[in-house]
């Protein structure tokens, strides 16, 4: 169905009726990033996600998407974490909603939702590690890579791919380091090669840092090859989002001492992602 403004205004007004309160709104998550599945319209240009306020409606879209070989869960929002839910969707890049409520869709920019803190607002000395960008591009990747063998775009993704190492080499991110014994956590993958966590964001970070026994070290693009441990084959970016290995390349210089490391196995990423 067409939008028309007093549908929109009527959307709007009834998600921002919910926002802080004790009632639910129903997101599609993608399951090849476990975070919101995000498309760009190819009219607009918008970077969108979808979101629902009747459940049912919700898993009717999220099947549909599944026939169309595009994997998807609902995840459901109260009310009361829906600020948090649209902070990490600044952090994702994404930058409008499409909002289905019985049959009708209308489509509006977060800000019009909810608005965020510039970093020029921030209190001085304040760090602000963030790579919109670079996440959206990796989402972007992850959701077409790891879709059913025959309906991935080997074009796009090759595209990506491109798009992803131009704004990795822009980028500033989030290292962890153990607070008490200052050791290096690695992620080891199924296939035994071990990577060492990178986070575009600090809440990307704090999905890692549940327990609290990490802190984070903010470290430039050009200066990642010099922190990895020896044995990382690169970085796991936001292990528990996109999940993404990216191979780094280090030049060869004269053996250091290693560096005191943790291998994390995937299977324990998997149990956190459970809790």
């Amino acid at each position: 169905m067409s939008e028309t403004p007093n549908t929109i205004t009527a959307i709007k007004k009834e998600l921002l009726m919910r926002l802080g309160h004790d009632a639910d709104i129903f997101a599609l998550i993608s399951l090849c990033t476990r975070e919101p599945y995000v498309v760009c319209d190819e009219e607009t240009f918008d970077d969108e996600v979808f979101l629902f306020l009747d459940e049912e409606e919700a898993k009717k879209e999220a099947a549909k998407l599944a026939e169309e070989k595009v994997p998807v869960t609902v995840a459901k929002i109260n009310g009361k974490d829906m600020l948090v839910f649209f902070t990490g969707l600044y952090t994702l890049g994404v930058n409008a909603l499409v909002v289905t409520d019985k049959g009708e869709k209308a489509s509006m920019q977060i800000s019009d939702i909810v608005k965020r803190k510039s970093p020029e607002d921030m209190p001085q000395g304040t760090v602000w590690v963030e790579n919109p960008a670079l996440h959206l591009t990796a989402a972007y990747l992850a959701q077409e890579m790891r879709r059913p063998a025959a309906s991935a775009d080997k074009e796009r993704m090759a595209e990506l791919n491109e798009e992803l190492t131009a704004d990795f080499k822009k980028g500033t991110f989030i290292f962890a380091l153990q607070k008490e014994e200052k050791g290096i956590p690695l992620v080891k993958l199924k296939d035994g090669q071990l990577y060492q966590p990178a986070f575009t964001d600090i809440l990307e970070f704090q999905k890692f840092n549940r327990e609290n026994k990490m802190r984070p070290v903010v470290v430039e693009a050009a200066k990642v090859p010099t922190v990895l441990a020896n044995e990382a084959q690169g970085i796991i970016l936001n292990v528990m989002g996109v999940n993404l290995p990216l191979t780094v390349s280090r030049p060869k210089v004269q053996a250091a001492e290693p560096k005191r490391t943790i291998p994390v196995p995937v299977e324990e990423i998997n149990k956190a992602l459970e809790k």
